[in-house]
């Protein structure tokens, strides 16, 4: 277990003590086991009152109280996932009361990982959605000279906090980096009108950025009624029924809408976005996929089989349940067949 302290919150009303105080108190408890006794003594305070102080701050967020998955736990998990898909890391979170609780937890590992990874002058090709916008949020100030790129064009019906622009722009401000705009619609109407955009100077300059990126940070769909794409209302609910009975279980980022084992789906919603390719992406150093719905195990077997991610952050139940579900599709995969949109 570890504690955050923050001094984000100065708007919370702690009477008579200043806010600073308010995070000196709490670092010294957390971070040094001073006890409530001696606080009390060092600041002059009634032992209930330092209580109290701790149990607002923790409320109001100036502490954030972490639970960490056993390293033995993990690592265990880790070294399987390495060994049966090679990727190069797995961050697993502990399993979480609630959907959005996890979304937090899995999202607090990715946020970790960027800020040990990321130096200056490195670019982040970044997708859109709940998981990677919650990422924006855990992420502490920091000052890196890292820029955020979109690597798929935008939606109004994603709405502000999730579309890859605005979570670019919160990255940006919370590494104290820049970020670079896709100016383009997400989804369009058909292969030709997605290939006119490519043609696009404009597009083409932040897309060829991006696929220059030396990390992605993308997000993993599926197709039940609470994914990203049904509640948009990109496709139809015959074309998503259409292509569930085709096979197609999930999508990359957005882009690219695969099988279980990972091949390219010939649904009819494939090759309508605006945004990196799964072979754009297996060009990045560091492909980073975020999902912790408890919905999204099939999908992340078929992203994972693709061979296109590095790093993957889900949740412990999610990790053990992928590790039976490539059992008990006996891991023999056809050979992959060209993906759409190269």
């Amino acid at each position: 277990m570890s504690a955050t302290t923050t001094e984000s919150h100065r708007s919370a009303d702690w009477g008579d003590v200043p806010t600073d105080i308010v995070v000196e108190i709490a670092s010294l408890y957390h971070y040094q086991n001073v006890t409530q006794e001696e606080l009390s003594r060092r600041f002059s305070m009634s032992r209930a009152k330092i209580s109290r102080l701790l149990k607002r701050a923790r409320e109001e967020g100036v502490v954030e109280i972490r639970v960490h998955q056993h390293p033995g736990v993990s690592s265990e998990l880790e070294g399987e996932f390495v060994a049966r898909f090679g990727i190069d890391r797995l961050l697993v979170s502990l399993d979480q009361r609630d959907a959005e609780a996890q979304r937090v937890a899995v999202a607090g590992l990715v946020a970790s990982h960027l800020a040990k990874t990321l130096t200056d002058g490195m670019i982040v090709a970044t997708g859109m959605g709940r998981n990677v916008a919650a990422v924006a949020d855990c992420v502490l100030p920091t000052h890196r000279a890292v820029t955020f790129v979109c690597a798929i064009g935008g939606s109004v019906r994603a709405g502000e906090h999730m579309n890859p622009d605005h979570i670019c722009r919160r990255l940006a401000v919370r590494f104290g980096g820049e970020s670079e705009t896709l100016y383009a619609p997400a989804l369009v109407a058909n292969a030709a009108l997605r290939d006119e955009l490519y043609r696009n100077d404009t597009v083409k300059l932040v897309l060829d950025r991006a696929r220059r990126a030396d990390a992605a940070l993308v997000g993993i769909g599926d197709l039940s009624e609470d994914s990203n794409l049904v509640r948009m209302g990109w496709f139809s609910p015959q074309e998503v029924a259409e292509a569930r009975l085709a096979g197609t279980i999930g999508d990359i980022m957005g882009y690219d809408f695969i099988d279980i084992y990972g091949r390219s789906s010939s649904a009819n919603m494939q090759g309508r976005v605006i945004g990196l390719t799964t072979r754009d992406l297996s060009r990045i150093p560091n492909v980073i996929a975020i999902a912790s719905e408890n919905t999204k195990a099939a999908a992340i077997l078929g992203a994972l089989r693709t061979g296109v991610i590095n790093t993957l952050a889900t949740s412990s139940t999610n990790a053990r349940t992928i590790l039976r579900l490539d059992d008990a599709t006996n891991r023999r995969q056809a050979p992959l067949e060209p993906l759409e949109g190269t």
